[in-house]
């Protein structure tokens, strides 16, 4: 029973992790549902004044979406390793396939919050009832009652605060502009799904692997980052234990850091002395009688950080 059990759990382990790009969209998707409810429940509130309305009723809509899509691309590993390789290396050699799977990993991800809180803004309506209520032509309402002031009553429906005579057609206005607000929404849910559609169509058909090596290659890169993320941990901390002990003659450690530091000391990097050296910053940049030279800092340098340029 017990072996049965840790077979499930393995299994469902196994499932999220290869489904762990779709579920981590999904969790944004969700976070992006409750924080655009929430909104609307205790932040929102229409001005109801000409001129006002539209400007409150775009902003409610378009700068938290503006705002998920910064977000979401600072928080994206791949945005900086793209801002880091275009400043060493001005991009040479970033491929033209190896650009397009790149930016639109990161745009991909960042889009989801801002898709999703334009979609439950439309479908929920309240934003752009706000925005164009002053626009809408009386010309259509049925014996609506003539007035001078028809901007500034048509703004102040959504807040039900009209004179008498037009009290009728509040829910008229609102039925129609959460129709129009409800079309743009659907409309915008199936521009997307066509568009991602059609863009994993272009990836597929354009890739030189089969769907199963496909798979396997994802697999591979997963597997890869995991294994190259736990043992940078490792040998960077074995690195910064040697310069430490350097400095202070001994090193405070955990019995299970000190065997596992104990294990990798046999270990020699491919990588030649003086490049990694360059690569962890322990040669840095200075310029001597205008000629740019590589010098080595020693331990009060690095900790004070001086004569560095």
């Amino acid at each position: 029973m017990a072996s049965l059990i840790s077979e499930n759990f393995k299994f469902i382990a196994l499932f999220f992790k290869s489904k762990d790009v779709m579920i981590f969209n999904g969790l944004i998707g969700l976070g992006t549902v409750a924080s655009q409810t929430a909104y609307n429940i205790l932040a929102f509130n229409c001005p109801c004044s000409p001129k006002k309305n539209y400007l409150y009723g775009l902003a409610a809509i378009g700068v938290p979406a503006l705002a998920f899509f910064i977000i979401g691309l600072m928080l994206n590993r791949n945005t900086w390793d793209v801002v880091s390789e275009c400043r060493t290396r001005k991009c040479r050699k970033l491929s033209l396939s190896a650009a397009f799977a790149l930016l639109g990993s990161i745009l991909g991800r960042a889009v989801v919050a801002p898709i999703t809180w334009s979609v439950i803004s439309l479908l929920r309506g309240e934003a752009y009832v706000c925005a164009l209520s002053e626009f809408v032509d009386p010309s259509t309402l049925d014996h609506f009652p003539p007035t001078t002031k028809t901007p500034e009553i048509m703004a102040r429906f959504p807040c039900n605060d009209v004179p008498a005579p037009f009290m009728n057609y509040t829910r008229v206005i609102e039925r129609q502009l959460k129709y129009e607000s409800q079309l743009l929404g659907w409309l915008l849910v199936g521009i997307i799904s066509l568009c991602v559609f059609l863009l994993l169509c272009l990836k597929h058909c354009c890739s030189t692997l089969g769907y199963q090596q496909e798979a396997y290659w994802t697999q591979y890169r997963s597997n890869e980052q995991d294994l190259f993320q736990r043992t940078a941990e490792v040998h960077s901390k074995y690195h910064a234990a040697e310069c430490v002990k350097n400095f202070f003659g001994f090193v405070a450690l955990e019995d299970q850091e000190k065997q596992l530091l104990e294990a990798c000391k046999e270990a020699k990097s491919v990588i030649p002395r003086a490049e990694w050296n360059r690569i962890t910053g322990v040669y840095m940049y200075r310029e001597i009688d205008d000629t740019p030279v590589y010098s080595r800092l020693n331990k009060w340098d690095l900790l004070t950080k001086e004569n560095t340029c």
